[in-house]
């Protein structure tokens, strides 16, 4: 894969571009449905992870935040994260790297989460720097400081019908709140990004043989087939883009989201289909459990008649989106095989239970979903 990358220039990446064309039909999706635009994001994922280098993680706190604390840094993909615990008691997270593409990323997130405040669930606070700025720029390395919320993520915790009612409350409230959010370097290259779905086919050849390279090849066909083409009619605005049990904290009276490092413009509906898309577990139920968490979603943000007629579509391509990067990136680093897998077996189980569904059940399901009363 890494042989057919090409070069592409900052003007064709758009590396200062802003949300200008948000709220436009057909102008988000023609900006990240590029040839250019999915080279670059491949480029990206197929760079090794920044080195942990927390001395510089402890020069950098102490330069720009005038903060001195114990520092242990965190198992990330891409950009280096590390948890900062101060004498005070407060803990922290700096996100930094020596990527030039970072810069883009870190004015996205810091921007994106200095605009999330008191909206009814909980984000981390960024901590602006010694001169007032949201992120910094130094040497060649980039960075942002934010608070880290208290709790448990998602992921440790039993997925209750109220549990997951309650997170899709949460989620609905995040995007109402995101429509409203206009960061800059919206439509930088990120291979999670919707728009790259059509070409993830690319990275077949690393998937396993047998049902989940057959489910993953049907689903992703129906949504070239059905969903895609519709794409640009949905309603279009800044989003999460990765709202999965790892980035969804539960606190004792409120949920939380974190790791805003996927943001992007796409379509509303793509959070709640990768929310969704990690909640399929229970082949007994019409959408596998996911139905709970749509129901809360829908209860604060309702779906709009297209929305509902194509999730299911979205969510299984969502899963075989999942499926494809992290086999593909698992090649590429075996080493972080474990970490980049984290996903995958949850994605192929919910990928094979939604596989029997037609899209008149799928959308009867949404629909019967977004009805339910609260459990």
């Amino acid at each position: 894969m890494g042989d057919r990358i090409d070069a592409v220039s900052d003007r064709e990446l758009g590396r200062d571009n802003s949300s200008a064309a948000m709220g436009s039909s057909n102008q988000p999706f023609a900006e990240v449905s590029t040839e250019a635009y999915f080279r670059a994001a491949v480029a990206i994922l197929s760079t090794p992870p920044d080195a942990a280098e927390p001395d510089i993680s402890a020069t950098l706190l102490k330069r720009y935040y005038g903060l001195e604390g114990s520092i242990v840094v965190l198992s990330s993909e891409v950009e280096r994260t590390a948890a900062v615990s101060l004498s005070d008691g407060r803990q922290l997270i700096l996100k930094t790297s020596a990527r030039r593409e970072a810069i883009n990323s870190f004015r996205f997130q810091s921007s994106a989460l200095a605009a999330l405040q008191g909206q009814g669930f909980a984000a981390p606070k960024v901590i602006r720097t010694s001169g007032g700025a949201l992120m910094f720029e130094v040497e060649g390395i980039s960075g942002y400081l934010q608070t880290r919320l208290e709790g448990v993520s998602l992921h440790k915790e039993i997925p209750t019908p109220d549990l997951l009612f309650r997170t899709g409350i949460a989620l609905g409230r995040l995007d109402l709140a995101l429509a409203q959010v206009k960061p800059p370097a919206a439509y930088r290259p990120i291979l999670w990004h919707v728009g790259c779905w059509s070409r993830l086919m690319e990275l077949e050849e690393y998937l396993p043989a047998g049902s989940v390279a057959k489910c993953v090849k049907t689903a992703m066909a129906e949504y070239m087939s059905f969903v895609e083409p519709q794409i640009k009619s949905l309603d279009w605005q800044v989003t999460h883009n990765d709202p999965s049990p790892f980035n969804i904290i539960v606190a004792d009276q409120s949920l939380g989201f974190i790791d805003f490092g996927d943001g992007c413009c796409s379509p509303r509906i793509q959070d709640l289909a990768i929310a969704a898309s990690h909640v399929v577990t229970d082949p007994t139920l019409p959408l596998g459990g996911a139905d709970h968490l749509i129901s809360g979603y829908a209860a604060v943000a309702p779906l709009s008649a297209l929305e509902a007629k194509l999730l299911v579509g979205l969510i299984r391509a969502r899963q075989s989106a999942l499926i494809l990067i992290n086999y593909w990136r698992s090649s590429l680093f075996p080493a972080d095989a474990q970490y980049i897998k984290k996903n995958v077996a949850r994605a192929e189980r919910g990928l094979a239970i939604l596989a029997p569904l037609s899209t008149a059940s799928g959308e009867a399901a949404v629909l019967a979903a977004t009805a339910r009363p609260s459990p």
